[in-house]
């Protein structure tokens, strides 16, 4: 089944297109955005002008012939702040169904945080955390306090950024007695609920939306290449707070220059600032974690949940983490069963070997993942499909994940064959020494469980890691003939020794494999494995 979200808000109007799959999550196919200002001059009560709902209503056509090819099954579309006040807004939503056929809805601000909250969690695995969730639109700021289950407090404040600018806009740059008034306006708006969310109590700060994504952004960028993705991405508070001293200080035609910066927001960017720096005093929040969830995301798992019926079977994996990494997986068409036998036997080597490789549960989980991951490249191809894998795993669009675990996971999909990590390597090169310690421990064990199972038959079906003197003793047992597995461990394993500082040998079946030994020439498979990882 595939589903439009559109959210029709008071700065932006925005559409995904998602493919539900089989476990009631969903995919995102397409995505599309158009800067309207639906909201100028049109908030308080007054009308929508006529250019705004003109530029609206174009937007709504190409969206809906956006999702005319991709067959959706399912048009959801619910308008905000700025049609919920105006006078005209249901002219507008009448105009919206004659032009487009798009049947859209006003909702609450209540609802929009509800949603927004269901987007964010989804998006960010806050495990059993309670977290605040901050959106920023044109018209109105949503707050919400809750877990992974759902937001128990749901607050909108008329103080969005297209208000802010133009109840504050009569200097540029934004002189010191206009930034104190609107910190002063700000402020008092958020005295009530931010005493009822502190008192509540909280365990991290999730940002979402355009603004604080831009924010964040622009905060982060000493902190990580032009090309790093911010999602998940963990931002200080204060740098948050130097951004808005640094933007306060610009003039519009400066803050056009920003590098990183996109021009369409460049007039409401300091409104932004310094409402988010002012919430985040208010929290005493120190760092945010960014989320590029919101309204539309939250719109169609909201569509989901309530039309199970409809579209599949009950969720098999609820982890957003496990559950993104099996999304990956399957749209890769990969291998399921040797895939799960590479990751059983990887994490018990993990398992027996922890107090020598010293790495914890947070490690054996990327182990875990890489493991299912190692061989999706060959979807791509075969000749240097741990390169694919690579690729794959970071551009996969992972959910729930930080930057920096993607890193490592899609490092021990890349190192699973002949190659072995080296600082030239993108992406190795870069990480920390700790990181770079932890992936060459990852692959030397994704390399050797990949090895137990070369024939792709499942024929190891226990493995017993026992240190007996100097040496590591591995004893397979098995249910079926291992003589492949014996040859490519025995192939694969000289980093796994380098790493726990111990020779390996093997055994089957009572009888000790010889080091050196090897499968014969007319059993082994034909593999055109690159020497370069």
């Amino acid at each position: 089944m595939r589903i439009a979200a559109i959210d029709i808000g008071t700065n932006s109007v925005h559409m995904i297109v998602v493919r539900v799959r089989p476990d009631l999550s969903f995919e995102i196919v397409d995505r599309e955005k158009e800067m309207v200002r639906l909201g100028a001059g049109g908030l308080d009560g007054r009308a929508l002008t006529k250019t705004a709902m003109e530029n609206g209503l174009l937007a709504l056509s190409r969206f809906r012939r956006l999702a005319d090819s991709h067959r959706v099954d399912e048009i959801v579309a619910a308008a905000t702040s700025a049609v919920r006040e105006a006078e005209n807004g249901r002219d507008f939503l009448d105009a919206i169904q004659q032009r487009t056929g798009i049947q859209a809805t006003v909702i609450s601000g209540t609802e929009e945080a509800r949603l927004i909250h269901q987007a964010a969690v989804y998006g960010v695995d806050v495990g059993a955390d309670t977290a605040v969730v901050v959106d920023i639109g044109g018209g109105s700021v949503e707050l919400t306090v809750g877990s992974a289950a759902g937001a128990t407090l749901t607050r909108s404040l008329k103080i969005g950024v297209i208000r802010l600018a133009e109840r504050f806009r009569a200097s540029d740059p934004l002189s010191k007695r206009d930034e104190r008034e609107m910190t002063r306006f700000v402020a008092e708006a958020l005295a009530e609920p931010i005493a009822h969310i502190r008192e509540l109590g909280f365990d991290r700060v999730i940002g979402t939306s355009g603004t604080i994504l831009s924010l964040g952004a622009l905060a982060s960028v000493d902190s990580r290449s032009a090309d790093d993705d911010v999602r998940n991405l963990r931002v200080p508070a204060k740098q948050f707070r130097r951004i808005r001293k640094e933007l306060t200080a610009l003039t519009l035609t400066e803050r056009l220059r920003v590098p990183g910066l996109d021009p369409r927001r460049a007039d409401l960017i300091v409104a932004g600032a310094v409402l988010f720096d002012t919430i985040l005093k208010a929290l005493d929040a120190q760092e945010v974690t960014l989320c590029d969830l919101s309204l539309r995301e939250g719109l169609a798992l909201d569509y989901i949940h309530r039309n199970r019926a409809k579209v599949a079977r009950v969720e098999q994996y609820p982890d957003v983490r496990r559950r993104s990494v099996i999304e990956l997986a399957e749209r890769c068409s990969y291998s399921a069963d040797h895939a799960a036998q590479v990751a059983r036997i990887a994490v018990s080597l993990f398992d027996q070997t922890a107090e020598a490789h010293g790495l914890d549960r947070r490690e054996r989980e990327w182990l875990e993942y890489a493991a299912l991951l190692h061989d999706i490249g060959v979807h791509i191809s075969f000749a240097r499909h741990h390169k694919h894998s690579y690729y794959l795993v970071k551009n996969g669009d992972l959910r729930g994940f930080e930057p920096d675990e993607v890193e490592v996971i899609a490092l021990t999909t890349r190192y699973h064959r002949r190659g072995t990590p080296k600082k030239p390597h993108p992406g190795y090169g870069a990480l920390p020494s700790p990181q770079r310690r932890t992936v060459r421990t990852l692959a030397a064990l994704l390399r050797l469980a990949e090895g137990l199972d070369r024939s792709h038959g499942q024929s190891v079906s226990e493995v017993i890691v026992s240190p007996v003197d100097d040496a590591y003793f591995i004893r397979l047992g098995a249910h079926g003939d291992t003589e492949l597995e014996l040859w490519a461990a025995q192939r694969h394993v000289a980093p796994l020794e380098r790493v726990l500082g111990r020779p390996i040998r093997f055994e089957l079946l009572g009888r000790t494999v010889e080091p050196g030994r090897t499968a014969p020439p007319s059993a082994l498979p034909s593999e055109a494995e690159s020497s370069d990882a």
